[in-house]
Parts: C-alpha cells; sequence; structure tokens
C-alpha cells in the first residue's frame, strides 16, 4: 500500500468511528424519547435496560452507516481543503478519483458489513429487542392505561379513563367493569377521580377512587329464567380503595417466537419465501372472490354454469331459448313490475356491498405484501445509500474546503432529512400500492446519486460552486441583460412609453 493510501485511510477511520458512535447514541437517544413513558418507573433492572438497549443499538447499525459515512467524508475531505493538502497532492499530478480509491474500496466494504447486519444481525436482534419490550409493556400496567381507551391489561378488569395527569398521575373520569365473576358485565364502578399506585412490595395495585357510584347486579338463585326480575344494586361513594392483586405482571421473559411472523425479524430468504407465499395466496383469493361474484351475484340459474365446466357447443346454445327482458318485464303486472324493480335493485346493492367487503380484504392483503417487499429492499437501499452518501461527502467536503464537526454536520443533516423525507414519502406510496416497490424504495438513491456524481464531476475540475461572487456575477449578467432590452425598447419605440 502507497503512502498516500495509508494517509487518506488514516485521516478517514478517524472521523469514521468518531461520527458512526455519535449517531448511534443519537438514534438510541430518539427511542429513548418514543419509549420514555413505557420504561420509566417500571422498576426494571440496570442489566434489562442494558440489554434492551443493546439490542435495538444492533438495529440500528445499518442505518448509522450512511450517516455516519457522510460526515466523515465531508470532515476528511474538508481538513484536507482546508490545511491545503488537496491542493498539493492535486498539484502533485494527482487527481481526486486516485486520492478518494482507497476509500471507494473501504465504503463497498462497509457496505458488504451493512448488509450483513441487515441480512443477519438485524433479524435475530430486532426479534429479541421486541419481545422484550413487549414484556416490559406488561409490568406495572396500571402504568400503560392511556386516556380515551379501555385496557384489559389487568386480567378480571377492563379501564377507561377520560384524561391523566403527567404529572399527578391523577385520572379524571373513571369507568371501571369488573369481570373477576365472569358473567359479563354486572359491576361497574365510575368515578368522577382517582389514583392508581403499586403497593411497596409490587405485589398488588389500589385504586382509590373519588366521589363516584358502584353499580351491581345481584345473581338470582333457585329462579328460571322466565321469573328473574335482576335485582340491582346502586352504592354511592366520596372515597373507596379497589385492592387488585398483580402478581402475574412482574417481568416475565416470553419465547422469541412471539414474532417470528414480523417482516421486521425476517432475512432476505425468509422474506422472499413469504411474499412469494402471501402473492400465490391473493391470487386465489381474488380468482376465488371473482368467481363466487359470477356465480352468485351475476349468472342466475337459467345460465348457470359451474367453474371448470366445458363451454356449450354451438349447436346447443342455439336451441337455448333467448330472453327478452324487456319483453317479459312488459308482460307483467304493475305489482309484479315493482317486486321485479325492487328484487334487481337489492341484487345491486348486495353485489356492491359483496365487492366493497372483498376489496377491503384484497387491499389489506396488499398492504401486508408490500410491508415485506419494503423491508426487502431496505436491506439493500441502506446498504447501497454508504456509496451514495460518500459520492456526495468527499467531493463536496473538497469543494467547501471546511473541516471540524460544524459545517459538515449542517451539511450532513441537510442531504439525510432529503433522503429521509423522499424514503418515506415514497414508501408511503409504495404500501398504498400507487407505486412499484422498487421504484418507491430506490426514489431517493436514485435522485441523490445524480448529485454526487455531479459534485464530484465538479470538484474534479475545481470548479467554484459554492463561491458566492460566481452567482453575484451571474444575477449581474442577468440584470445588465434585462437592462439592455428596456433601454432598446425605450428609445427605438419612445412613443409606446409616453
Amino acid at each position: 500500500m502507497k503512502k498516500l493510501d495509508k494517509f487518506v485511510l488514516k485521516s478517514f477511520i478517524g472521523p469514521l468511528v468518531l461520527t458512526f458512535f455519535i449517531v448511534l447514541i443519537i438514534l438510541i437517544l430518539q427511542f429513548l424519547w418514543m419509549y420514555v413513558d413505557e420504561l420509566a418507573g417500571k422498576g426494571l433492572e440496570l442489566k434489562i435496560l442494558a440489554e434492551l438497549l443493546f439490542q435495538f443499538s444492533l438495529t440500528f447499525v445499518p442505518m448509522a452507516f450512511p450517516l455516519a459515512i457522510l460526515l466523515a467524508s465531508l470532515m476528511t475531505f474538508g481538513n484536507m481543503g482546508e490545511f491545503s493538502e488537496l491542493t498539493a497532492l492535486k498539484s502533485s499530478g494527482i487527481p481526486l478519483q486516485r486520492i478518494m480509491r482507497p476509500i471507494i474500496f473501504l465504503v463497498a466494504l462497509i457496505c458488504f458489513v451493512s448488509f450483513f447486519f441487515s441480512n443477519n444481525v438485524q433479524p435475530y436482534s430486532n426479534r429479541k429487542a421486541r419481545t422484550l419490550l413487549y414484556d416490559i409493556r406488561r409490568k406495572r400496567p396500571e402504568l400503560n392505561i392511556q386516556a380515551g381507551t379501555f385496557n384489559n391489561d389487568i386480567d378480571g378488569f377492563s379501564i377507561k379513563i377520560t384524561s391523566k395527569d403527567p404529572f399527578t398521575n391523577k385520572l379524571e373520569k373513571i369507568i371501571i367493569y369488573d369481570h373477576r365473576d365472569k358473567r359479563g358485565n354486572i359491576s361497574v364502578t365510575v368515578a368522577d377521580s382517582g389514583y392508581m399506585r403499586v403497593t411497596p412490595d409490587e405485589t398488588g395495585m389500589i385504586m382509590t377512587l373519588y366521589n363516584g357510584y358502584s353499580y351491581n347486579e345481584i345473581e338470582e338463585k333457585n329462579v328460571s329464567t322466565s321469573n328473574k326480575k335482576y335485582p340491582f344494586r346502586k352504592d354511592y361513594f366520596k372515597e373507596q380503595a379497589i385492592v387488585v392483586s398483580l402478581s402475574g405482571f412482574d417481568l416475565e421473559r416470553s419465547s422469541n417466537d412471539l414474532f417470528k411472523f414480523s417482516s421486521a425479524v425476517q432475512n432476505v430468504s425468509r422474506l422472499r419465501h413469504f411474499i412469494d407465499s402471501m402473492s400465490v395466496n391473493n391470487s386465489r383469493k381474488r380468482e376465488s372472490y371473482f368467481n363466487e361474484f359470477n356465480i352468485t351475484r351475476i349468472y342466475s340459474e337459467r345460465n348457470y354454469r359451474p367453474p371448470g365446466a366445458k363451454k356449450p357447443d354451438s349447436a346447443v346454445v342455439a336451441k337455448l331459448p333467448v330472453f327478452k327482458t324487456w319483453a317479459l318485464f312488459d308482460s307483467l303486472s304493475l305489482p309484479e313490475r315493482r317486486r321485479v324493480i325492487a328484487r334487481a335493485i337489492d341484487n345491486v346493492k348486495n353485489g356492491a356491498s359483496f365487492l366493497s367487503q372483498k376489496e377491503l380484504f384484497i387491499h389489506n392483503e396488499i398492504r401486508s405484501i408490500r410491508q415485506f417487499q419494503v423491508d426487502l429492499q431496505k436491506k439493500f437501499t441502506l446498504s447501497f445509500a454508504c456509496i451514495v452518501f460518500f459520492m456526495i461527502g468527499a467531493p463536496l467536503g473538497a469543494i467547501i474546503r471546511k473541516g471540524g464537526l460544524g459545517t459538515p454536520a449542517v451539511i450532513s443533516i441537510l442531504f439525510f432529512v432529503v433522503y429521509y423525507v423522499i424514503s418515506i414519502s415514497a414508501e408511503k406510496l409504495v404500501k398504498e400500492d400507487v407505486v412499484s416497490t422498487f421504484a418507491g424504495m430506490w426514489a431517493a438513491s436514485f435522485v441523490l446519486l445524480p448529485i454526487g456524481l455531479f459534485l464530484t464531476y465538479k470538484a474534479t475540475t475545481d470548479s467554484s460552486i459554492l463561491n458566492t461572487e460566481t452567482y453575484l456575477a451571474f444575477f449581474k449578467r442577468i440584470k445588465d441583460l434585462v437592462y439592455r432590452i428596456v433601454f432598446n425598447i425605450k428609445y427605438e419605440n419612445p412613443t409606446s412609453v409616453q
């Protein structure tokens, strides 16, 4: 290896390692910000929390590589340009592509490492992380009660609240259905406000309710169903405490097979297998729905022909009676016409309802297939994004000639936001079956790669693309052109101006 290659690699590897861990920490902090409400106050051991963060950090590695490469390449070539090292190398007759060559091989190696993580490590880590997060959510269920929805995590109870104070944990407008007797909604408690807290030994939960009432149906024994009167009791209270056992809500580790059919925990071969199976199943269902519609909604008993039956010969068809619908309709009496029209309208409505229902089923299945296809393409697009971002970062760093973390960080965030917005928007279009999976998932790379090639060309030719004076001179030429046009019009045709 030549000294130039060693020098360039040494200048690039340091910022790459630094920026990779910075990006990884940012992604982990983003995860904590999203799930802090579900993790805080659960009494988790440090070992469990560390395991959760470690497993999720492994799933973030393929996403951290592209941004780290973009930021590191900007810093490396920006520093080399700022300290005139690029100028010295170019003056020695070494082109920019030759300077970039060792890093290109290194980035290509990182692409394979990224794909290895996406295909082998990420599915396993994703499965373990999701399972552990699911187990954590089931611990201390009183913290998972959200406003506006019924919570059934506590065995034997269905609880709904209108609002919850995040600072005092005060609950407003509480409705509690007690199903411990397993006889339906025979015991209901309604309160204006209340609190829920766990006992110090974490074996039970105390629900303290204020200003409410409880409704209980009294079971009548030895009474026939026809003679039952269903008596009930209604009690008013200013304060009431309900103690619930939480012995089954400790952190119990579930099997890793809990999310084994999710698209996020599959490798490439498994994703392709699921996509093929789901596509074949979807085609069969479409054909089945179509045949069912033809048989039950279009054809009558007179012209019914079972699916797969041979089409009758032309001689047989010629002997079949020809129905003149309008003639038959005109031969009916007025009440019979009304009945026929009403029946026809009902048939049309039933057919439309059938099509709407089956269309919803097919659409949901297509969304599931698209999700698997999206996760399959992501394993390739995130790896290829390493090359795309390097093609942007290296020449842009050589052009701006600014090192450090300031300017490169701003530019990196700008390009990554553009990449992310395009990817998310295209992914939504793919899931809605508006565009193909390949076009949608590779749209961001197809947009940014030409930009990288353009920047590489400009950096190779030492173009002053970011020089302010270049753009000022361009606008000055436009201004002078406008002045000349206006001047010629004014003096060649003065009457039009007056």
